[in-house]
């Protein structure tokens, strides 16, 4: 489908010649030179966004010669300019726990839309949308020959319904791939495959046009595209179907720290290690809502490979996204991951013309800037709850000792011994050790890192320790295709580091159970046992309900633990076990050398694997290939179905919008503290069967085997719905040192928060929450906001809310709302048994404060301002209409 660009560009479109071929582009300097500023010095991630504005002004889409303006005054203002832009990404990318709900959404929007008497092919991506199913393998077996084909059928018997649901998709839908369950993680196989750094496509003239590869997707990692200068970020479902759907993105022009990097990694340390200090770093300075670019001389001893890493994390330190600029290291990794020459000469060209590419003269200017020798880094790990809780090595057992005291409160020592084992459990021990998650798993030099550190373990005679679950979850078939040619696959097989799946699994809490008899030591002790995986997320209760202590770490590192067993023990000290004769050996004895893992990274990772590996990316196995859809325009939804079900978000809805309406005597369903993240608030991981989403399948003859995971049943609101504020570790400070998804119901009594939720709706009463600092942080869950929805929530009340999560809730008609004047929870005194109202809402404007009235059990009643966080004037239509979805529905329809 051509794109449509803007009609006034006879002032900035020019043509660049490329190996003979003409194809046209929209210059910046052409722009500077027909007066609109001086961008000389903006940071290239600030000119991808500068040149989408150039692409489509007066394009119909607000794009105003006063907003390309607006960027030569942010360098003239010293790197900030909040203005408000309608920004619109090339692309969208989906993974299938997400996609599954947009997919939901769109095919309900096709009978929505006939219902108010449209088109139903209206309902169709605009702009190119990938969809990669990598989210649903979960880890049943492990540590055997078997388990990778054991998980592949079992991920098939359980998300069948989900797969045929999402086959149909790709047919019934225009400009929407999928790729199928067992190829990869989305953002490795768009890193690997369907990145290209400049894209290129047609506009409604016929004319071919060169733009920067640009993004949205449904998973806060999307960020991890970067690394290749590929400008993506993560927004919630609800964002990433209004943008399929050619609405743009509103959003501020943001500020732009840069992070310096100089020196070069120094012997016995990883990308990961590296990344890990970013995290802390970048946390402690506060960037979300920003971009940061990385610049400095120390990128050029950076392999691109470590960059994704650094990139892949952003969420962690909460940025937007974290952007490495086109050059030679981009080049070289295009070509070695099997891009066309073509485009390579194209991606070289055009940065070079356009001012994108960095060499010794790139000198931009920065909102504000830090540096990090990468010289001073040292082997570390990330935990036990945040990534951003940084802890060297060498620190690592000392600082677990002291979580065990100061946060988990429970002695050392204790022992139960595990029925049918001649062993026992005891806090720290590691229970799960997972090599998984595209943060690394990208990464060949820390992946063959693992595979030598597992070999040398191997032929000295050391294994993994009984109870420890061991996996290995590559993010894409290129990784097994390189450990296997450099014979590094048997002694990872040889230690329990069998391939399980090619997708998330531990990252995103599809860790699989535990052997039953080591479950209940750790239930009969209530102890603190531990996992250690080389992922990007180890928030509470997210990796296994198990598990109390999560760490992240390198893969090397991964394998290390393994070994181990433990937490408690000093690595860079002790011994981690002993060789055939009884001799200890200590980690530096299987640590391999930089030069060891850079000589098989250069045999090993070829241009050849990976154009072999992504030759028929969307053709799938067998398995795939064998599933039957109907062709149909729209979804015959199966009336017995408990994955997919039509949501209730369009039924009944007239062609017009409503109005704001103030919030007249709420109740509060739940008072959250600090760092509240959408792993506490949305439906994830398993589920037991005494909770609501438990009964909700018992009672239709599902049982507890075939629950499989919340994740994988986003395509059903009711089980989601009943699933939401339901995590076992969130904490309601309304009741008295209560883990779970528990509140107060009408009568007083504690009651699940679903309970809740209906007999407050039954009796019409409007809903809020309350919450602490950095409200809603993590991953890109939809279904935080959705859920709240659902639940009658109206209003959510926080000190602070992280990005994507406050445009989720926005889209989904719900109003945030920040506390001003230094009110808190904790000022008001807030028990949950207040009424709340909130005024002024008919007349909001964007960032407005409006009065909102608490009336106090006993009658009291204070009245204190709140910054309403409609932040832009798109944000208002969107509640007026009762989320984005509606607001475009309505609009397809008008434009007949």
């Amino acid at each position: 489908m051509p794109i449509k660009v803007g009609q006034d560009t006879a002032k900035t479109r020019r043509s660049l010649n490329v190996n003979g071929k003409s194809i046209s582009y929209y210059s910046i300097p052409a722009a500077q030179e027909a007066g609109l500023g001086d961008f000389s010095k903006l940071p290239a991630a600030l000119k991808v966004v500068l040149e989408n504005m150039l692409r489509f002004e007066d394009d119909g889409f607000s794009v105003s010669v006063d907003d390309i303006k607006a960027f030569g005054e942010w360098g003239a203002n010293g790197g900030k300019n909040p203005r408000e832009i309608a920004y619109r990404p090339a692309r969208v990318l989906m993974q299938d726990f997400t996609g599954v709900p947009a997919v939901v959404d769109l095919a309900a929007m096709r009978d929505g839309i006939k219902g108010l008497g449209g088109d139903a092919q209206k309902i169709n991506p605009l702009n190119p949308v990938d969809l990669v199913i990598d989210h649903s393998v979960m880890i049943d077996e492990f540590g055997n020959p078997r388990a990778f084909q054991m998980n592949v059928d079992r991920e098939y018997e359980r998300n069948m319904e989900r797969y045929q649901f999402l086959k149909w998709g790709q047919s019934a839908f225009n400009n929407f791939r999928v790729v199928p369950p067992g190829t990869g993680i989305c953002h490795q196989v768009n890193l690997e495959y369907l990145a290209q750094t400049v894209w290129t496509d047609t506009d409604q003239n016929g004319e071919e046009v060169a733009y920067p590869d640009t993004l949205v997707g449904t998973d806060s990692h999307t960020t991890m595209v970067n690394g290749m200068a590929v400008l993506g970020w993560g927004v919630g479902g609800i964002e990433a179907e209004a943008a399929m759907l050619g609405q743009p993105i509103s959003m501020l022009i943001p500020e732009v720290v840069g992070f310096e990097l100089t020196g070069a990694m120094v012997e016995g340390t990883t990308g990961t290690d590296l990344v890990l200090k970013v995290v802390e770093m970048l946390r402690e300075k506060g960037v979300v809502g920003k971009f940061v670019e990385f610049y400095g001389e120390g990128l050029d001893r950076l392999p691109l490979a470590d960059r994704a890493t650094i990139a892949n994390m952003a969420p962690e330190y909460g940025a937007t996204c974290g952007f490495f600029p086109i050059d030679g290291e981009t080049l070289r990794y295009m070509r070695n991951t099997g891009r066309d020459e073509d485009r390579l000469a194209l991606v070289e060209a055009y940065a070079k013309e356009n001012g994108f590419w960095r060499d010794e003269n790139y000198a931009p200017i920065y909102t504000d800037t830090l540096s990090l020798d990468m010289g001073t880094i040292v082997p570390a790990i990330s935990g036990p709850k945040r990534p951003q809780d940084y802890v060297a090595l060498t620190d690592a057992k000392a600082a677990f000792l002291n979580e065990m005291e100061k946060t988990f409160k429970r002695p050392m020592g204790k022992e139960v011994l595990v029925k049918g084992e001649n062993y026992a459990m005891e806090s720290g021990k590691v229970v799960i050790a997972s090599i998984t998650s595209c943060t690394n798993t990208s990464n060949p030099y820390v992946m063959i890192g693992a595979g030598l550190v597992a070999k040398k373990a191997h032929e000295l005679g050391l294994n993994r320790q009984p109870w420890v679950k061991t996996s290995l979850a590559p993010g894409s078939q290129v990784v097994s295709e390189y450990l296997e040619a450099a014979g590094l696959q048997q002694h990872l097989d040889a230690i329990g580091f069998n391939l399980v799946g090619y997708g998330c699994t531990t990252c995103i809490g599809n860790s699989g159970p535990l052997q039953k008899e080591i479950s209940e030591a750790i239930a009969e002790g209530d102890l603190v046992a531990t996992s250690v995986l080389s992922g990007n997320r180890n928030f509470e209760g997210r990796i296994s309900p198990d598990v109390r202590a999560n760490y992240l770490a390198s893969p090397p590192l991964v394998v290390v633990y393994a070994l181990a067993g433990t937490m408690d023990i000093d690595l860079t000290s002790e011994p981690i076990g002993q060789d055939k004769d009884g001799n200890d050996v200590f980690m530096k004895d299987i640590w391999p050398t930089q030069s060891e893992i850079a000589e098989l990274v250069e045999q090993t990772v070829t241009r050849d694997a990976f154009q072999s590996k992504y030759a028929d990316v969307f053709k799938g196995d067998e398995k795939w290939r064998d599933v039957e859809v109907p062709q149909q325009e729209t979804y015959d939804w199966p009336p017995t179905s408990t994955y997919i079900q039509n949501p209730p978000y369009f039924q009944g809805m007239g062609p017009e919008p409503g109005t704001i309406s103030n919030i007249e005597g709420a109740k509060v369903l739940a008072i959250l503290g600090d760092m509240v993240t959408t792993d506490h608030i949305s439906p994830a991981g398993s589920f037991a069967t005494t909770t609501p989403a438990g009964k909700y399948l018992m009672d239709r003859q599902v049982q507890p085997r075939e629950f499989n995971s919340y994740g994988s049943r986003r395509g059903n609101h009711e089980v989601m719905m009943r699933g939401t504020f339901a995590n076992i570790r969130i904490k309601n400070e309304m009741l008295d040192g209560v883990e779970g998804g528990y509140t107060k119901g009408p009568d007083g009594e504690q009651t699940s928060i679903y309970d809740a939720s209906m007999a407050y709706q039954a009796q019409g009463t409007p809903l809020v929450v309350f919450g602490g600092e950095q409200y809603g942080a993590g991953s890109s869950r939809d279904w935080a906001a959705k859920g709240t929805a659902l639940l009658g929530i109206k209003a959510v009340i926080a000190e602070s809310f992280e990005r994507i999560h406050r445009s989720n809730l926005v889209g989904m008609g719900v109003i945030p709302f920040e506390f001003t004047g230094g009110d808190n929870r904790k000022t008001l005194g807030l028990t949950g048994d207040e009424t709340v109202s909130i005024h002024g809402l008919d007349s909001v404007e964007p960032l407005q404060e409006v009065p909102c009235t608490i009336t106090y059990a006993d009658g009291a009643e204070r009245t204190i301002l709140l910054k309403c966080r409609i932040d832009t004037a798109p944000e208002i239509e969107y509640i007026e209409n009762g989320g984005v979805l509606q607001y475009v529905l309505r609009n397809l329809t008008k434009a007949g």
